[in-house]
């Protein structure tokens, strides 16, 4: 066993998200994967494991923590100008070659990666409850690794930032199950979803399935959540306009109003040989994603270059009910209501009831915790 192992396997405690099977195997519900994992054995994550017939799961750290602008999740309904207290752990249920938190998410998989282990920091939901408050976060977030495989350690941090006036998130790839989206609900207010490409082909490179992603976003929406959708747009790989066509109109087709973020891929990790995206092609795919009927369509990861696609416009007059550049907003014109300031229309979204307060023109980057 590694130092690593041994350090993550001693933060742990018996899971929720599973049930107990014949010969001491147990079966986890964290994600889609839903493994069988038997005595002594790792689930495809690693970080959840079977010991004795009690599946132990994650607990008691982070391993990145830092508060974030909200936009940088991306949400760009929820809370504008907000700080999102921001943590991740270690581990993740897929492999993707061009992950850019490869050091926390590849954890146990990767042996790159050991050096992980000096970024665990052991916490308390109290402590990241006043961390909250010294940075003046409203939101609380679980991000960086995939979030659905330490969902018991993420609610007891959300029941505790939700009994002291605080907001709660999830920034996923969307590969979760009926009992990860009932056991989560309770404390989740927004959950982003990346989906990262349309070919189930393509999805099993990543150690996912498209079917599983689609299904878990739905599956957000009809459990209550406010839900946004990432595609990171990689020349190559899922840039053409059939993929495009075929991302905006499943969207389109649960809803209009699920605002779509395409966002501009960087060389990083493993994936070294596609050319980054330019914003030529995020504009493509933003007026794809127009055109399929979409209401709202963002262009991210390249502020100044992608013209409207960083503002909201309401659907009804076209009026810019939220200028950005980047991670900062500059005007905000949407009443305590929901509504636009012209014209009076419903925008869907989780906006701030007091108007007055939205921080305008911000820093737009992340404030350390520590």
């Amino acid at each position: 066993m590694t130092v690593l192992a041994d350090r993550l396997d001693r933060l742990t405690v018996e899971g929720e998200l599973y049930e107990k099977l014949a010969d001491k195997s147990v079966r986890c519900f964290a994600c889609g994967h839903r493994c069988l994992i038997r005595e002594g054995k790792r689930g495809i994550c690693q970080v959840r494991f079977n010991k004795g017939g009690t599946l132990r799961v994650p607990h008691g750290y982070v391993a990145a923590l830092q508060s974030d602008p909200i936009e940088k999740k991306p949400f760009s309904h929820v809370l504008p100008g907000a700080n999102a207290l921001t943590f991740g752990m270690l581990g993740c249920d897929y492999h993707c070659p061009y992950c850019q938190n490869w050091l926390t998410s590849q954890a146990m998989r990767d042996p790159a990666s050991d050096i992980s282990a000096q970024f665990i920091r052991e916490i308390t939901p109290q402590m990241m409850v006043e961390y909250a408050r010294k940075t003046k976060a409203s939101v609380v977030v679980s991000s960086y690794n995939e979030p659905l495989i330490t969902s018991e350690w993420a609610v007891e941090i959300f029941k505790e930032a939700k009994a002291n006036g605080l907001m709660c998130a999830y920034v996923s790839n969307g590969n979760n199950t009926p009992q990860a989206i009932e056991y989560l609900a309770p404390y989740l207010s927004a959950y982003k979803v990346d989906l990262k490409c349309m070919s189930d082909k393509n999805y099993r490179k990543l150690g996912g399935t498209l079917q599983h992603t689609l299904d878990g976003i739905q599956r957000a929406r009809e459990a209550g959540l406010w839900v946004e959708v990432v595609t990171l747009v990689i020349p190559g790989f899922n840039d053409s306009n059939e993929e495009l066509w075929d991302a905006a109109r499943f969207l389109a087709g649960l809803s209009v109003d699920i605002p779509w973020h395409v966002t501009a891929f960087h060389k990083d990790y493993k994936m070294t040989e596609p050319d980054n995206t330019d914003a030529q092609t995020l504009i493509r795919a933003a007026e794809i994603g127009r055109e399929a009927g979409l209401n709202f369509v963002y262009a991210g990861n390249l502020p100044g270059h992608v013209g409207e696609y960083e503002d909201t416009r309401c659907p009804r007059c076209s009026y810019p009910v939220v200028k950005r550049r980047g991670y900062v907003i500059h005007e905000y014109h949407i009443t305590g209501e929901g509504k636009c300031k012209k014209c009076g229309e419903a925008i869907p979204g989780v906006w701030h009831k007091d108007p007055a307060a939205v921080g305008l023109n911000g820093i737009g980057v992340p404030l350390p915790v520590f």
